[in-house]
């Protein structure tokens, strides 16, 4: 079968020809690719970011967004069936340490088997999880619409869902970063708050994505954003600031937009937080950081997305035009989310 597989870090990755995955395990779960989005977290893997603190063996197949349909299953599996429509979480969790007995999949003691980053992962035809990872999909979603809610709409639920109990009635929330992930943020907040949401992007076109997915007000993320913003919020800040850029100078503007007792949550990651420990400790800010969310997380947001809540803007490449894919996340020419479809 065909496969994406990274041989060296800071190199392209290739297509090449490898063998099908197997069952080897009575709880494993062959899935044949309908959808597999592509990340930010991919260039990530390709440039070496997480090598110091993930051990991976190289080569891999990349692809941790990854939908489809069961292909084959091990003896043990009852959750699923050869045919079934499912999405997958990345994370390949024991279910049966402390951790994942209360739905932290990502502390699962067994460690991080991560799906394209630590095993193989859906830049393929096929590609081998567990019973525990896959999550049938409701009548009506199709594999390559969702494939991005496996990672981009998980990690999203996952930040939003702390927030909601900071979001009554008249609060204001500020989605900052309208990618694949903000796009879907902005969603994911409407449809679980009632808060007024504030969408901050540098990219005129990513502004015109948030207003149309129901964002209340857009700003440009210029030197006048933080003024901006608060002149939105009566001079005082929001009470929440979601962070999807994580990098560059969105940090501190987007510190610069919480109001005093309000918290801030960081998603994208790159770049570095430094904040003078006196505005933080003097205006009570909180700054919680968030990783990928749980099946639970996963399970609510497959829900939302069956009522038509939190559509995906997806773009299409064959599994070969990979590259393409790749560059045009990198030069910022996706509004949402690309999807590699075998």
């Amino acid at each position: 079968m065909k496969a994406v597989r990274l041989h060296s870090y800071h190199q392209p990755p290739r297509l090449e020809e490898v063998p099908e995955p197997q069952v080897r395990d009575p709880h494993d779960v062959v899935v044949r690719v309908g959808g597999a989005g592509v990340c930010r977290t991919d260039l990530h893997i390709r440039d070496g970011w997480f090598a110091p603190a993930v051990p991976t063996e190289l080569p891999i197949t990349l692809g941790h967004e990854n939908s489809g349909w069961v292909h084959e299953i091990g003896s043990a599996v009852e959750n699923v069936a050869v045919g079934d429509p499912v999405i997958c979480h990345p994370q390949q969790s024991c279910g049966v340490c402390p951790a994942c007995r209360i739905g932290d999949d990502m502390r699962c003691a067994r460690g991080l088997r991560f799906t394209g980053l630590t095993r193989d992962g859906g830049f393929a035809e096929l590609f081998a999880t567990t019973d525990r990872a896959v999550l049938p999909l409701p009548a009506g979603l199709r594999p390559a619409d969702v494939a991005p809610h496996a990672d981009a709409g998980l990690t999203v639920m996952h930040v939003v869902r702390k927030a909601v109990p900071l979001l009554g009635p008249g609060t204001r929330v500020v989605v900052v970063g309208i990618g694949g992930l903000g796009h879907i943020g902005v969603q994911c907040l409407r449809a679980l708050t009632t808060a007024e949401v504030i969408a901050v992007d540098r990219d005129p076109d990513a502004l015109k994505l948030a207003t149309g997915v129901g964002a209340h007000h857009v700003v440009p993320a210029d030197e006048q954003q933080v003024e901006r913003v608060r002149a939105l919020t009566g001079g005082e800040g929001a009470e929440v600031v979601i962070d999807f850029v994580g990098e560059g100078d969105a940090v501190a503007a987007a510190v610069g937009m919480v109001r005093a007792r309000g918290t801030y949550f960081v998603v994208g990651y790159g770049g570095e937080l430094r904040v003078p420990t006196f505005a933080v400790v003097l205006p009570e800010i909180s700054i919680v950081g968030n990783a990928v969310g749980t099946h639970d997380d996963l399970r609510e947001l497959m829900a939302l997305a069956t009522i038509g809540a939190v559509p995906v803007h997806t773009r299409t490449y064959p599994l070969d035009a990979f590259a393409d894919a790749m560059t045009d996340l990198e030069q910022g020419r996706i509004h949402g989310r690309g999807v590699l479809v075998p």
